[in-house]
């Protein structure tokens, strides 16, 4: 049986410029990537050179590669849900830079975590969310955003689809909204995704929230976490507790395979070819039992 392609590619590395990414993709067996769009442990940032722009924009085009599979994913620092003004107007800040970044590399989707309210309340945490990316769209009319799940800790908003609908209910221009599911992030958050009961219960809550065409990415990662643990750590594919089983079960269900899949388990290129590999044998295997 002819194999469908699958959209598969990894968390790249972006030292000594952005310019690296296409070719180092498709040498690991990719065709589609997520990147930072700067040292994602720092407040500052800064526009990408223009040779460094004009050498990543050919090698998109060299290797074939679609922008539309493409992300960034915004710096750990951000937070848009603190009640705290200077770091919610920081953080405000540099998301609109990391979104002109984007537009910049021809990248439409910045993917971020939703914030942490600090204990101000759910509430006040999504309304603060909603504020910041009133802000950040009028200011970047181009690049869409992708809130990303979440486990329940430390105040996160994000561990469940109610809380996407509020942000969506709350924003001005709610078609710029997108949602990436980590797997990872939802086995740790009580999310079963090793079993088609679990599975389902999860697209009825995504459907029945936000509307499951707002599904535009998985970040594919194995957990070294039980189920509902709430801890969010990523393990290599089939070295967890999700197992190559469980991701027999997720790829099966055509929903999930059929969008941009993007590791960000341990490891740097090689571990990444690595897992490349075995997904594309689970998903074979999916492919010619069907």
């Amino acid at each position: 049986m002819i194999m469908p392609e699958i959209i598969i590619g990894a968390h790249m590395p972006i030292g000594g410029g952005f310019s690296r990414v296409p070719k180092e993709t498709v040498e690991i067996g990719g065709n589609t990537f997520q990147i930072f769009p700067h040292n994602p442990r720092q407040w500052t940032a800064k526009m990408p050179a223009e040779e460094d722009v004009v050498h990543f924009l050919r090698d998109v085009k060299r290797y074939q590669l679609n922008p539309e599979y493409f992300m960034c994913h915004s710096g750990y620092l951000i937070n848009i849900a603190s009640t705290k003004d200077d770091v919610w107007e920081k953080s405000t800040e540099l998301l609109e830079l990391e979104m002109k970044i984007c537009a910049k590399l021809d990248i439409r989707h910045l993917n971020i975590h939703p914030g942490s309210h600090l204990g101000a309340g759910e509430k006040s945490g999504i309304e603060r969310i909603a504020k910041a990316l009133n802000i950040v769209f009028k200011r970047e009319k181009t690049v869409n955003i992708l809130l990303e799940n979440v486990v329940k800790k430390g105040g996160n908003i994000g561990y469940n689809y109610a809380h996407m609908r509020k942000i969506i209910e709350a924003c001005e221009q709610p078609d710029r909204i997108g949602f990436t599911f980590d797997t990872c992030h939802g086995y740790d958050a009580g999310y079963d995704v090793t079993k088609p009961e679990g599975i389902q219960q999860l697209l009825d809550e995504i459907d029945r929230e936000v509307g499951i065409e707002r599904l535009k990415f998985i970040h594919l990662n194995d957990t070294k976490n039980s189920l509902g643990s709430q801890k969010d750590r990523h393990e290599n594919i089939g070295n967890g507790n999700i197992g190559i089983e469980g991701f027999k079960i997720f790829l099966s269900n055509r929903t999930f395979s059929s969008i941009p899949l993007i590791l960000e388990t341990p490891g740097g290129n090689l571990e990444h070819a690595q897992d490349i590999a075995k997904v594309k044998e689970i998903y074979q295997s999916i492919v010619s039992n069907r």
